[in-house]
């Protein structure tokens, strides 16, 4: 497959979509970005990786890095995971506190805010040093120990976080929350600040497409079946209630961030990221979603 030819063409294709969409601006820290940075990275399973546009800009990857999360809570405890969050598509706003009142507070899957927040629970349950244990295993996935955090970010999220207060004293009302509030919401906004380019999260996801490796990063070890069910949720719960729209265009289990990010997976056979900051009115990037709508489209890859 001649990924090289096939991304030139797809930059050409989206560049009208360039001006379209806005940056999340309700996060003070992402607002600052420059609107109008694109890259798109693709590695193989067997080695290869062709990036174009601004594939090292780090960026950050925000809920893109509840796959991540999920991964290692998942590796702690297995099935009990699901007793404290669900595995539906939400079918509503990231941040909804009405399904989370509807369901007694039980998230509907782990990658709205609210599953997010209980994942994040869980971890500081689970780990010794939650925040170093954290960063060590994105930066395992990745091969690159210059992933970080980004304080400044993960400040101006709290500050302004509201809406994940309510959900966390939601959560904590329901008996869904073990640890210290605040300290959990801390540690939930350190994740979504973790900063990465479009080749390190490339990299940092192919462990989830490919098949002939044996998926153990330190104390984090999934099997098969645990790395299937995860593509699984990508899949139908990955993009909020853009997620119809996303595996009706796409067809790859994948998973974005309001920092304009997308991690995604062919299984078998690639990992492939996305970077463009504007997003449209679901939350999810306008010309990283085109983009993986077209890489399918001129690859004829995907999971259907």
């Amino acid at each position: 497959m001649e990924y090289n030819e096939i991304l030139t063409a797809i930059a050409a294709e989206i560049e009208p979509l360039r001006g379209v969409g806005r940056q999340a601006d309700y996060i003070p820290a992402l607002a600052k970005v420059n609107p109008d940075r694109f890259g798109i990275c693709l590695t193989t399973t067997d080695g290869c990786e062709i990036g174009l546009g601004d594939i090292d800009e780090p960026f950050s990857i925000q809920s893109v890095t509840k796959v991540f999360s999920l991964g290692m809570a998942l590796s702690h405890l297995g099935e009990e995971l699901w007793r404290r969050v669900g595995k539906e598509p939400s079918g509503s706003a990231f941040n909804s506190l009405i399904d989370l009142e509807l369901d007694h507070g039980v998230p509907r899957n782990p990658f709205i805010n609210a599953g997010a927040i209980v994942v994040s629970d869980i971890l500081m349950s689970c780990l010794a040093d939650p925040e170093a244990d954290y960063l060590a295993f994105v930066r395992m996935l990745a091969g690159d120990d210059s992933v970080d955090y980004n304080r400044e970010v993960a400040s101006s999220e709290r500050e302004k976080g509201y809406v994940n207060a309510a959900i966390a004293n939601m959560l904590k009302y329901y008996g869904n929350l073990d640890n210290d509030i605040e300290a959990v919401l801390r540690f939930y906004f350190l994740q979504c600040s973790v900063e990465m380019s479009c080749r390190q999260l490339s990299r940092a996801f192919l462990p989830f497409a490919d098949r002939h490796k044996e998926f153990v990063y330190g104390d984090v070890k999934l099997s098969y079946s645990q790395v299937k069910r995860i593509n699984a949720i990508m899949q139908t719960c990955g993009f909020y209630n853009d997620a119809g729209e996303y595996s009706y265009l796409v067809g790859l289990p994948g998973k974005s961030g309001v920092g304009g990010g997308i991690g995604a997976v062919y299984p078998g056979r690639y990992a492939v990221a996305t970077w463009s900051p504007r997003l449209n009115s679901k939350g999810n990037s306008v010309m990283g979603m085109k983009a993986l709508e077209l890489l399918t489209t001129h690859t004829h890859e995907s999971i259907f």
